[in-house]
C-alpha cells in the first residue's frame, strides 16, 4: 500500500465569522460549528476556546486530542467506520494539520480524564503543550449516563476534526511524505537479508469506558488481527476511553503513532516491516488467554524474527502484557515491550503487576507515580471541580495558593506508552 502524507503547518488559530485556511491561520466560525456539535441531542451546549503553547491556560478535565485531517484522494475517508463509510483507508492522499489539535474536554467520569498546562513544569511533561489547541467544553443534558455523555463528546470530537481538516482539502501542503509497505510475499522476496519485524499494539478495551475503536468497532469484540501499518497513520484506530491520563493514547496518538512511524523509516533499511498486529487488553483470564494465544500464533505463522509491544494502561492489562511477551517469545521470536511504571513515588514498589523472565528487554515511558508542584495558572479552560478526583491527586492536591501537588499520573501523554512523550533517560 501506498500513502502519501501532505502536511499543512498551522501557525495560529483565530475565531472568524468564517471557517477557513489562509497563509498558515486557521480561521473558525464558532456558529458553524456549534450547530455541527449540537446536532448531537445528548448535548445540549458547547464552548470554544484556544490554548496556544506558551500561555498561563490550563485545561482540564480533557477527554480526547484530535488531529484534523481530510481524504484528497483514494479509497476511504477520516475516521472510518465513524464518521466516514467502513472502507479501508491506508493509501491514496491524506492532509493532515499540522502544530494544532482538537482537544474535548467534559466532565464525563471525574477521576479519569486529564490535565494539559500550556506552560510551566507541567507543559514540559505533556506534549500536547507545543501545540496550538481549539478546545472544546461540551456540557450534556440532564440526567445522561456517562457513557452515552462519553459517546457524545467522542464524536463531537471527531465531527468537529473533520470538518477543520475539509478547509484543507484544496490547499498545498508545506510538506509531503510518501510510505509504501509490500505485500508479505513482495517483502520476503524484496528483503530477503533484513529481520523480519512486527508491532503488536495492545489496544485498551477492559469494559464501559474503556474503548478504542477499530474502523468503528469497540477493540473487546475484536480477535486479534493484521492491519497495513499505514492504515493506523490513516485513521483506522481511534480513542473512546476513560483512562488514567498519562498514558492513554488519544486519537493524536493513533494518528501519529511513533513505533509504527519509526518501524517505517528503518523498513528497507536495517528492517522488514512486516505488518501491525492490533490485539486487545481484557478483564477475563480466558479472554486474555485466547487474544494472547491468538497473537503468538499470528507472530509465529508471519515467520517473525522480532516484535515490538506496547500496552495501553496498567495494573490489570499489565497481565496481557506479559501474557503476549512469554508467548510470543516462546514461538522462538525475540520481543521488546513498551509500559510505563507504577512504582510509589519513592520509586521503591513493584513497577509493573505482572513479570515474567522473558520480559528481558524492556523500554520504560518513566513513574507515573512521581509527584510534581503545578503552580497556578492565569485562566482554566473547563473546570476545576475535579481536579482532586483525577487518578493521580488526592484530597490534598489544591493548594491555598493555588498550585496543585500531584502525580504526572494526571498529565495527559506524560508516560505514553507507545512513546509519545517528553521524558527520556540519562
Amino acid at each position: 500500500m501506498k500513502l502519501e502524507m501532505g502536511y499543512i503547518h498551522i501557525s495560529d488559530i483565530e475565531f472568524s465569522s468564517e471557517s477557513k485556511i489562509e497563509n498558515g491561520k486557521l480561521y473558525v466560525s464558532t456558529d458553524a460549528l456549534k450547530a455541527l456539535v449540537l446536532e448531537d441531542e445528548k448535548l445540549k451546549d458547547v464552548s470554544f476556546d484556544i490554548a496556544r503553547p506558551g500561555e498561563s491556560v490550563r485545561i482540564t478535565p480533557v477527554k480526547d486530542v484530535i488531529e484534523p485531517r481530510v481524504k484528497v484522494e483514494g479509497k476511504g475517508g477520516v475516521f472510518p467506520g465513524i464518521i466516514s463509510k467502513v472502507d479501508t483507508v491506508g493509501s491514496g492522499k491524506t492532509y493532515a494539520l499540522k502544530g494544532m489539535a482538537v482537544v474535548t474536554a467534559g466532565k464525563i467520569v471525574g477521576f479519569q480524564e486529564g490535565v494539559i498546562d500550556m506552560t510551566g513544569p507541567g507543559a514540559d511533561y505533556t506534549p500536547f503543550s507545543k501545540l496550538i489547541n481549539l478546545v472544546m467544553v461540551c456540557e450534556p443534558v440532564d440526567e445522561i449516563e456517562p457513557h452515552e455523555y462519553e459517546k457524545a463528546v467522542r464524536i463531537a470530537g471527531f465531527k468537529a476534526a473533520a470538518y477543520i481538516g475539509e478547509l484543507a482539502k484544496s490547499l498545498t501542503p508545506d510538506e509531503t511524505k510518501v510510505y509504501e509497505t509490500e505485500t508479505i510475499k513482495e517483502g520476503m522476496a524484496k528483503y530477503p537479508d533484513l529481520p523480519r519485524v512486527a508491532y503488536v499494539h495492545m489496544l485498551q478495551s477492559q469494559g464501559l469506558l474503556h474503548d478504542t475503536y477499530v474502523y468503528g468497532v469497540d477493540a473487546k469484540q475484536i480477535l486479534p488481527t493484521m492491519l497495513n501499518p499505514t492504515e493506523c497513520m490513516d485513521g483506522a484506530i481511534v480513542s473512546g476511553n476513560c483512562v488514567s491520563a498519562c498514558d492513554k493514547n488519544p486519537t493524536y496518538v493513533h494518528q501519529n503513532n511513533p513505533v509504527v512511524h519509526d518501524l517505517l523509516e528503518e523498513h528497507g533499511k536495517t528492517i522488514n516491516f512486516v505488518c501491525h498486529i492490533v490485539t486487545n487488553e481484557n478483564v477475563y483470564l480466558a479472554d486474555k488467554q485466547r487474544s494472547s494465544d491468538w497473537t503468538a500464533k499470528l507472530c509465529k505463522m508471519l515467520d517473525l524474527d522480532g516484535v515490538i509491544v506496547s500496552q495501553e494502561g496498567f495494573g490489570n492489562p499489565d497481565t496481557d502484557l506479559i501474557m503476549n511477551c512469554k508467548k510470543i517469545e516462546a514461538e522462538g521470536i525475540k520481543t521488546v515491550i513498551i509500559t510505563d511504571e507504577y512504582a510509589g513515588r519513592d520509586g521503591k514498589s513493584q513497577s509493573l503487576a505482572d513479570a515474567d523472565a522473558a520480559a528481558d528487554a524492556v523500554v520504560t515511558a518513566g513513574n507515573a507515580n512521581q509527584v510534581v508542584v503545578l503552580p497556578k495558572l492565569d485562566k482554566v479552560i473547563g473546570t476545576l471541580d475535579y481536579i482532586t478526583k483525577i487518578a493521580g491527586a488526592s484530597e490534598n492536591t489544591l493548594r491555598e495558593d493555588g498550585s496543585l501537588e500531584v502525580e504526572i499520573q494526571v498529565i495527559t501523554g506524560a508516560t505514553n506508552e507507545v512513546g509519545f512523550t517528553t521524558l527520556s533517560a540519562r
